[in-house]
């Protein structure tokens, strides 16, 4: 491996001529935030694109999702949920772009509400602990997916179903394969990421093609754009129907990740914020064009409601297209599912570096270390060790699994509140703004995208079943409690002593007489 890396301790130190002259545009402005360059800027546009791409997921997202939509308002929710969501969700990206233009650098959300709200640090603490689990709960769960769909190739070709902890061990290969891949580094995540986006659009005309091609039945138009499905127990039309728009937020969170690379990428003031705005328009067509394909070639809802393989999508695939082309058609999907769990651990990663940074996080030293391949490799494994200790929760009780990451989508819709709550309460927040800027439109695509948000975190913690029972009852709200009251307990312990805010690793920037 070589000697490891250790840049972290510089604070105060003055940067010579020879270190200015090769600093490009973006390492400038990482010097004028106060932090000296360490990583290598080795992402062009489309690793940088590819990386939001991964964390969104569309087709393996969506896959993962639909049955919470197309058991709650069916296609007509779907299909107008996914619209109406991918619109707002794409404000929100307008809203994050703007501010990442001004900031282009790690931490994301958490260096975002530090930098525009620096005498409330317990604001930018709770932000930085609170997403930075929401990317590791996000890992995990994309980890047990793919495990769920080999699970569901497995039933689909030989008939065999695989037991808890099967699913669990392949869980934890996943787990430990996705630090592996982390632990290379940026270059081959940036190849990752690339290759991802034209996986994404590959498998997107394989999949519809497939579907329309070999569906027995194609569905009317009638029944994509107006057919209503309840199999909530609920009696409220239209409250199942927003129960439905789930589905889609859970798809399209993962935007913002393209600004955890910010320090990888060449321009990044620029690149970074076209990835997260392009990432969720990309996204929101994709999408469009998977999930017609799927609604019109659904053979039966209430078989895929019914179903025994692991991932429901799989009895929609059998059911339309048999079992040899449900095969290609889970693999593409699966393929996906990896990539998207591998980014989900390279941004946790660099959220313990940034945390540690700052002073937010212990082990200070340990965590901004870095090995050859540039990679922050303390954050990689510790996202490994957390996701294989969470994933044994799937052994035992599948309601408390998929508590713990149905915390995660909320946590990440809190993590986005703080950001945009400041900005729409104190617009003067940025004071030198990037070359991305939305002018006058600034104030009101926040405002949407504060009551959008405010809206989504009511909506993820209602019960979604009735009558309300032990089994079926949302935990979720008890998840996310029970993580607050973690991070709460932390900045008494640690956090209200040891983090002030951003701590500049460079004070001066002049050049060195």
């Amino acid at each position: 491996m070589g000697e490891p890396k250790s840049p972290s301790f510089n604070e105060g130190k003055v940067i010579t001529k020879e270190e200015v002259y090769k600093v490009t545009i973006s390492d400038q402005r990482l010097l004028d935030l106060g932090y000296r360059p360490e990583f290598r800027r080795e992402m062009s546009l489309f690793g940088v694109l590819g990386i939001s791409f991964c964390a969104i997921g569309i087709l393996n997202g969506m896959s993962s999702a639909l049955q919470t939509g197309l058991f709650s308002g069916g296609p007509l929710g779907l299909f107008w949920g996914w619209n109406i969501c991918s619109f707002f969700m794409l404000l929100i990206a307008f809203s994050f772009a703007e501010i990442c233009s001004a900031y282009p650098t790690m931490g994301g959300l958490y260096f975002w509400v530090c930098k525009m709200k620096p005498d409330v640090p317990i604001l930018g603490f709770f932000t930085g602990w609170l997403y930075c689990m929401a990317m590791v709960f996000t890992g995990v769960s994309t980890n047990l997916s793919t495990a769920l769909y080999l699970s569901s190739m497995a039933e689909v070709g030989q008939g065999r179903s695989l037991t808890r902890l099967e699913i669990t061990t392949i869980a934890w290969a996943v787990n430990i394969f996705s630090g592996i891949i982390n632990t290379i580094g940026t270059k081959a995540i940036g190849h990752m990421s690339t290759l991802f986006v034209w996986w994404t659009l590959g498998g997107t005309v394989i999949l519809v093609t497939t579907l329309l091609v070999r569906a027995p039945m194609m569905n009317s138009a009638d029944f994509v754009f107006t057919n209503v499905q309840n199999f909530t127990g609920w009696q409220s039309r239209g409250f199942v129907v927003l129960l439905g728009f789930l589905q889609a937020v859970y798809t399209l969170e993962g935007c913002e990740t393209a600004a955890q690379v910010a320090e990888e990428a060449v321009r990044a003031e620029i690149l970074a914020p076209l990835a997260v705005v392009g990432s969720v328009a990309g996204s929101w067509l994709i999408g469009l064009a998977y999930l017609l394909a799927l609604l019109f070639a659904v053979q039966d809802i209430a078989s895929v409601q019914a179903t025994t393989f692991a991932i429901p999508i799989a009895q929609l695939f059998y059911d339309a297209v048999g079992p040899r082309l449900s095969q290609m058609c889970l693999t593409v999907i699966m393929v996906s599912q990896l990539m998207a769990a591998i980014t989900n651990f390279t941004a946790s990663s660099r959220l313990f570096y940034a945390l540690a940074r700052d002073n937010a996080f212990p082990f200070k030293k340990q965590f901004m270390t870095l090995n050859r391949f540039q990679a922050p490799y303390w954050g990689v494994w510790t996202s490994v060790l957390i996701g294989c200790i969470i994933s044994c929760a799937y052994i035992g009780s599948t309601i408390a699994f998929n508590a713990i990451l149905s915390s995660a989508a909320i946590s990440v819709m809190l993590s986005y509140l703080q950001p945009i709550i400041i900005r729409v309460f104190w617009p003067n927040s940025i004071q030198v703004f990037g070359p991305f800027r939305l002018g006058k439109w600034s104030w009101p695509v926040n405002f949407a995208s504060f009551l959008f948000t405010i809206f989504v975190c009511i909506l993820f913690i209602l019960p979604t079943a009735y009558p309300v029972d032990i089994l079926n009852m949302n935990y979720s709200v008890v998840a996310v409690g029970g993580l607050l009251v973690v991070i709460t307990i932390n900045w008494f312990w640690w956090g209200k002593h040891g983090f002030k805010g951003l701590v500049k690793t460079v004070t001066d920037t002049r050049v060195k007489g």
